[in-house]
């Protein structure tokens, strides 16, 4: 394996680790206020959390650039406090990874949510216990599988995400270049052999993690 596949793989893996990790801080508790709250804006939320499903990766990663590029609505602010910017950078391809993968998550976990009888929420509140607490004890334990199978989807996105990641992190050998980046500078250059162990690589944990969420989807249904 040369220096570039394994560089590759280890940035995709790490990349992907690390946008599940995001979606599960922000996508769990989101899904739950998207499942059991009605508040002003809900509807817009959930349009927002579902666009990046429907629109092309490009635009995406497009209006990533306008909000956290160098001269960016909020990447220009922080750009003249620390002279630092996020744009190609592998923490870059995290977050495009982050929001590609977003609305896999909040989809499924909010439909296993829904699925929990609220009747046993009722319950919890009679004996006392606060909102919270009922989530945290009842509501999300329960909706567990279905939850996971949501964060095992959300791996596989960010594993493979391409075009939100191309605008916002660029395509750097050994800084930025995920998998598929690295595949496509492969075909590009006429790198065959190379394009072929990187496109196993990846069909190969696809597939795992396919399977992996299929089973967990079983059990929650």
């Amino acid at each position: 394996m040369s220096p570039d596949i394994a560089s590759a793989l280890a940035l995709s893996l790490r990349v992907a680790f690390l946008a599940t990790a995001l979606n599960f801080v922000i996508g769990v508790p989101l899904a739950w206020l998207l499942a059991r709250r009605s508040f002003p804006g809900k509807t817009l939320v959930d349009l927002l959390v579902t666009l990046p499903l429907v629109l092309p990766p490009t635009v995406t990663g497009y209006y990533l650039i306008v909000l956290l590029g160098r001269r960016g609505w909020l990447g220009a602010p922080i750009y003249a406090a620390t002279g630092w910017s996020i744009a190609f950078t592998w923490w870059a391809a995290v977050v495009a990874a982050t929001v590609m993968a977003l609305p896999l998550l909040v989809r499924t976990a909010r439909a296993a949510i829904e699925s929990v009888d609220p009747d046993l929420e009722k319950a919890a509140f009679t004996l006392g216990r606060p909102v919270w607490r009922t989530a945290l004890e009842v509501t999300l334990p329960l909706a567990r599988n279905g939850i996971l199978a949501g964060l095992v989807l959300a791996f596989a996105r960010a594993l493979g995400e391409f075009g939100a990641t191309l605008m916002l992190a660029g395509n750097i050998p050994g800084k930025t270049a995920t998998v598929p980046l690295a595949i496509y500078s492969a075909v590009q250059t006429g790198e065959a052999s190379e394009a072929l162990v990187l496109v196993g690589a990846l069909t190969a944990l696809s597939l795992a993690v396919l399977l992996v969420a299929g089973r967990l989807a079983g059990r929650a249904a």
